[in-house]
């Protein structure tokens, strides 16, 4: 009970530092780039996982966790996928309206769910995905304005989740199978993730506002935003391998939409962007999906810790019956 007990306050911290850090960035980001015009997102992605890397390296020199040995390609493969993903997000963004992007994003969920029920035999109930369907038409209302298509911008989406969706199954897939923690896997992949983007960065950030991230004056203040924002990425990129982790990677798209309703509520208070009723509506009908996804976690999971004490429990009651000759007990050696 008290392993159980500190397995959910652990996910319930990493659920909240995910929700703080991935608020905060979104909000340095749209002042670094909007208000102080540095666009290049996919470089400064780069320098993100570049000091999340050290910061760990640091952390590991001062026992603050032990590195596990993984499988040398399995790390680079796993790295290179997802800088390939974060790749192809941008481009996504860049060659659709803001429309057609959100609508790639919220994708992501019911393709996560295929794959999970296709290659890993994942049962989603019902109830479940009735949860998800409606927090999805929530953030739809909210989020989604114009919807303009295109042939090149529609092939770069389906990348995009393709690629999203398999880097964050093997991210829980990877920790649970090799039981290692997602601190000692992000150490491991982010030198890969920051090399691939620290590469192509440049060349997808001129390609896509023609612009250069070498030949930009950087000032005192964008430099202290940079700063800020690699700082908090590093809160931002610990939290998400915590909490695919310990949840799903469903679990974690669900968490990122409820930082999508809660960016469009901050930046209305704080940064005066437009908000409209279908916004309000939009972001209720979200919440009530997200209420609802909870709730059914929550009693799917009770109801399954009930049965494995049962089981427990119906081992524990037969077990002397397998007893041999004289009385003696057999020793079980069968594996569960």
């Amino acid at each position: 009970m008290g392993e159980m007990t500190s397995f959910q306050l652990g996910v319930v911290g990493a659920l909240f530092l995910s929700v703080a850090s991935s608020v905060s960035i979104v909000i340095c980001n749209k002042a670094l780039m909007s208000n102080l015009g540095f666009p290049f997102a996919t470089t400064l992605t780069s320098w993100h996982l570049m000091v999340t890397y050290c910061t760990l390296h640091v952390a590991l020199k001062f026992n603050f966790f032990e590195n596990k040995p993984i499988d040398m390609k399995t790390v680079m493969l796993f790295g290179i996928l997802n800088g390939v993903s974060i790749g192809f997000l941008n481009l996504s963004l860049g060659f659709n309206s803001i429309g057609f992007y959100q609508m790639t994003k919220l994708a992501i969920i019911p393709f996560t769910v295929l794959l999970e029920t296709l290659f890993l035999k994942k049962q989603f109930s019902k109830n479940i995905k009735f949860a998800l369907f409606i927090l999805l038409i929530g953030v739809g209302i909210a989020s989604i304005t114009d919807l303009q298509l295109n042939f090149v911008g529609t092939i770069l989406s389906l990348l995009a989740i393709v690629t999203t969706c398999v880097g964050q199954i093997l991210t829980n897939t990877i920790q649970k199978r090799l039981n290692i923690s997602s601190t000692q896997l992000l150490y491991q992949s982010a030198p890969f993730q920051a090399a691939i983007l620290f590469v192509t960065g440049p060349v997808v950030d001129q390609f896509l506002t023609k612009q250069n991230v070498f030949a930009y004056k950087y000032s005192p203040i964008v430099v202290g935003f940079i700063v800020l924002s690699c700082l908090i990425a590093v809160s931002v990129n610990f939290s998400t391998f915590l909490v695919i982790g310990k949840t799903s990677p469903v679990t974690y798209q669900v968490l990122g939409h409820l930082k999508t309703c809660l960016v469009l509520g901050f930046g209305y208070t704080l940064l005066h962007d437009p908000f409209t009723s279908r916004n309000i509506i939009g972001i209720l009908v979200a919440i009530v999906g997200m209420g609802l996804y909870s709730y059914f976690c929550v009693n799917e999971t009770k109801r399954k810790q009930v049965g494995d004490m049962a089981q427990v429990k119906e081992r524990d009651t037969t077990a002397p019956l397998l007893s041999g000759k004289n009385g003696q007990v057999k020793e079980n050696n069968s594996i569960v």
